[in-house]
């Protein structure tokens, strides 16, 4: 099987056919980290992860492997990110939401060897947080507040939102008195250091970035393979 990229590729079309998407995907998946711009070989692996995307129960597993698919075919789309900041989309985020997106934004070897319990209470709406880091990761338990906290700060939750929304950092707050806090103030130094901007168009699967299309998907494969393409 294994004799060129024709060869692996009328196999994969033969375990397409059969429904042996797994093994299917096994051998082109190495074919196509050969041969990137194996245009063919992208195209059936999109086929086979589609057909395995199709009979996932988790969508998580579903929606990866169907951009898997759509990547290999197209590439990583292009153009301009929806905006996650606008004044609706904060204001509808809830405070646990906005802290798990900070924990998904740190960079974990930045805070290495850094251990910290933070209480946070916003005052217009009596919500509590205890923020710990620890083990080079972010976490936070709502309606619990440490005895023995680090840092301790108050905020209304109306003025936490020009901090989601990158108008009015912490620390300009504190300065004018609009949130106040108790104990080692640093921390928050500490946290935005290991904050890091992340690109939303990443690719799922290696090989996606900047591919090469020749021809359509059903004509490449026939021309491979001289068998007839996958309807």
């Amino acid at each position: 099987m294994m004799g060129g990229s024709g060869a692996i590729i009328t196999k994969a079309l033969e375990l397409h056919e059969a429904g042996d998407y797994k093994l299917a995907s096994e051998i082109l998946n190495k074919l196509v980290h050969a041969e990137p711009r194996n245009q063919p070989a992208r195209d059936l692996l999109a086929d086979v992860y589609e057909q395995i995307g199709y009979q996932q129960e988790n969508p998580g597993l579903r929606n990866s492997f169907l951009s898997g698919a759509f990547e290999l075919r197209s590439g990583i789309p292009e153009g301009d990110s929806p905006d996650s900041s606008s004044p609706d989309v904060i204001r509808a985020m809830s405070t646990e939401l906005f802290l798990n997106f900070l924990a998904i934004k740190m960079d974990g070897r930045k805070v290495a060897g850094h251990q910290y319990k933070i209480n946070l209470s916003t005052a217009d709406n009596g919500e509590k947080f205890l923020i710990e880091l620890s083990n080079s990761t972010l976490t936070n338990v709502e309606g619990y507040l440490h005895n023995d906290p680090d840092l301790s700060m108050t905020i209304n939750r109306t003025d936490l939102e020009t901090v989601i929304a990158g108008d009015k950092d912490l620390e300009a707050q504190f300065a004018d008195g609009t949130a106040t806090f108790e104990g080692d103030i640093g921390i928050l130094v500490v946290l935005a250091a290991a904050m890091v901007d992340f690109d939303p168009l990443f690719g799922v699967l290696p090989c996606t970035r900047d591919p090469q299309h020749t021809e359509p998907h059903s004509e490449a494969i026939q021309a491979v393979t001289g068998l007839p393409p996958i309807e």
